[in-house]
């Protein structure tokens, strides 16, 4: 629980910084960088469906700092959850093939991050937003798409990082446990 929040966080304040430098030293930009998609993908890697969370608060902080409309956040909440479907990927695939192919790792990244924005333009669309709303939110989020497979290979990269944890804690668990037993061995 305590790793969710720590990302909950940390995804809270990349949004918030991301959107509010965006709004004073790049007024008028029609492109858009998020930490959502990346910081998702990997809780996702980590915890699986716990992602969820992390996708909806990602809406949620967006919306929030940008002063948007109940519309807009159910765009961005649900549309957002969309990513959930590359846990097929994951399952498919396997966590270790995904991590440790650096091409696999690539295309779960930018799966994430497309199934969130394609998510946001049909909940646009259902609105009433037409048929271009979404290759719209895909383009205008084009930098996340880079900025997310940029994270995404970093943390597949780093020990721990990009892995499922209860595998991980157990085996830090066994690492311990073989190095207590050399201790009083040797």
């Amino acid at each position: 629980m305590i790793d969710n929040i720590l990302f909950g966080v940390i995804l809270a304040i990349s949004e918030i910084v991301i959107i509010t430098a965006a709004g004073k030293w790049f007024p008028g930009q029609l492109y858009t960088v998020s930490a959502a998609a990346a910081v998702t993908a990997i809780v996702m890697m980590r915890w699986g469906i716990w992602s969820a969370l992390h996708a909806a608060l990602a809406g949620i902080v967006y919306v929030g700092v940008q002063g948007g409309t109940f519309e807009q956040l159910l765009i961005y909440v649900l549309g957002n959850e969309l990513s959930l479907a590359a846990l097929l990927l994951i399952k498919a695939a396997g966590r270790e093939k995904i991590k440790d192919n650096v091409l696999l790792t690539i295309l779960y990244a930018l799966t994430v991050q497309l199934l969130m924005q394609a998510g946001r333009g049909g909940v646009a669309f259902a609105f009433g937003a037409g048929v271009g709303a979404i290759p719209k939110f895909i383009t205008m989020d084009i930098l996340s798409e880079l900025f997310t497979v940029l994270i995404v290979f970093i943390a597949s990269r780093l020990d721990g990082i990009f892995e499922d944890q209860k595998t991980y804690l157990l085996r830090m668990q066994q690492k311990d446990e073989n190095q207590n037993g050399e201790d009083q061995n040797g």
